[in-house]
């Protein structure tokens, strides 16, 4: 999250609200809602949407028309209507994008108007510091300070811990999954505010406003009758799935699993493992069971059982699994996985595709130096040499390929192809060094989250 140096109250509000739940676990916040509508919450919250930028939701305004019109009336608006009970949802946007590397596989993708992400976003801004005191230590997704890469990092230190009876676990649709009425009384755990249930009632309950692909009509689904699911692409959704998560991870604290099955968690988001010494069954039975129990399900197509690293297995686009030294010697390793990189490599197929050769060739390599610059950013952890050194070649045969297309008469190609390969190539070198020497004036693309 974006630092709050402009908003300084608004971070003395979070630190007060999450020092006093940490104080004091069993107290629950009954006045809350009047500090949604507080102008520089609101301008704090308008400040962190922005900078995630987005697509305009149903209403079809865009942060430049916001802009335009005036930012300080548009919040004033929405203050007014969160402070006189007037404010309510609009319904969200779904379209459905293509799975990379599923042909034939959508998955749905939600846009909230950007006043109910602003909105929300608020409220997140209240809520998060409270719930951020509950949620234990091996749960790392969508947290302030917290990282995939410290999730895949605590995967390994387990694992040469001696936990390699490794339980890969696959939840079947979570987001979609959790249920309303249980998840209000993970909220209500530590809140009470009346107004501030009923607004995040009201998000779980927004309709979602649906394309069809043959017709181009539009339908509404979903509205009060709705019973599950977290809002689709809400700003607070991972916020109120990871309060959901909690009674599992909760549950086997409780219950003395770690102990008992010799295991140890580590979530993030919808995706977990469980590590354990030779009790991998045992665990999965306890899982199933926990899971059951609070509405959700394993996708039992996708879950395992695996030893490693003999048997290697994927956690937030990392392989866990034996690799060896350049001298031949075995050794336990995490590395960029297979899936993750054929998806990488068909994106840069499709941004030096034939269609693409009206693009300038600076505005490709900026493009490309973007993607690829994120991709290893996120893959900086772990074993990569070998990934990275064949990637740069993919990607130069791809940039020769395009530039015989743009430029296909003579040798020309070669001196235009000369002039903006280096600059990429800086890339592919600065990515295999460790990650502490990888910090260089000018980069300033951000790590792309690859967990998903």
């Amino acid at each position: 999250m974006m630092s709050l140096e402009r908003w300084p109250k608004v971070a003395e509000l979070r630190e007060k609200l999450n020092g006093k739940a940490k104080a004091e676990p069993g107290f629950r916040f009954y006045i809350l809602y009047d500090k949604l509508y507080r102008k520089d919450v609101l301008e704090a919250a308008y400040a962190l949407c922005r900078k995630n930028d987005g697509a305009p939701g149903v209403d079809g305004e865009t942060f430049e028309q916001i802009e335009a019109r005036g930012v300080n009336e548009f919040l004033e608006g929405l203050s007014h209507e969160l402070k006189t009970r007037t404010y309510a949802p609009k319904a969200v946007r779904r379209v459905m994008i293509p799975k990379p590397g599923k042909a034939g596989e959508f998955r749905p993708l939600g846009t909230p108007t950007i006043k109910d992400r602003v909105a929300q976003q608020a409220a997140k801004l209240l809520l998060e510091p409270i719930f951020e005191a509950d949620l234990p230590d091996n749960a790392y997704g969508y947290r302030p300070d917290k990282s995939a890469h410290d999730a895949v990092q605590d995967v390994m230190r387990g694992l040469k811990d001696g936990y390699r009876d490794v339980v890969d676990a696959d939840l079947s649709k979570y987001f979609d999954t959790i249920p309303h009425d249980q998840l209000l009384q993970s909220v209500e755990r530590r809140i009470v505010d009346h107004k501030m249930l009923t607004l995040i009632r009201s998000w779980l309950k927004a309709p979602v406003q649906v394309e069809d692909e043959k017709t181009g009509k539009t339908r509404i689904e979903g509205g009060r009758a709705t019973k599950a699911g977290t809002p689709q692409g809400g700003v607070i959704s991972p916020l109120l799935a990871n309060i959901y998560f909690r009674r599992m991870l909760a549950a086997w604290e409780r219950f003395g699993l770690g102990r008992k099955l010799k295991s140890r968690i580590v979530n993030y988001a919808d995706d977990f493992v469980i590590l354990t010494r030779g009790k991998a069954a045992e665990a999965l039975r306890a899982a199933r069971k926990i899971l059951t129990g609070i509405g959700l399900t394993l996708n039992e197509k996708k879950t395992r059982i695996c030893h490693a690293p003999a048997e290697a297995f994927s956690f937030l686009g990392f392989t866990f699994k034996t690799q060896y030294s350049m001298k031949g010697e075995a050794y336990l390793g995490m590395s960029v996985s297979d899936k993750k990189l054929a998806q990488h490599r068909e994106r840069i197929r499709e941004m030096t595709g034939s269609d693409r050769t009206l693009l300038a060739a600076k505005s490709l390599a900026e493009q490309l130096s973007w993607t690829i610059r994120g991709f290893w950013n996120y893959f900086s952890v772990g074993t990569r040499a070998k990934a990275v050194q064949t990637m740069e070649r993919f990607t130069y045969y791809r940039m020769q390929r395009w530039m015989k297309r743009k430029h296909p008469k003579g040798g020309e190609w070669r001196e235009r192809l000369a002039q903006v390969w280096p600059p990429l190539r800086a890339i592919f070198k600065q990515a295999q060094r460790p990650q502490s020497q990888r910090a260089r004036p000018g980069d300033s693309a951000p790590t792309v989250d690859f967990a998903q």
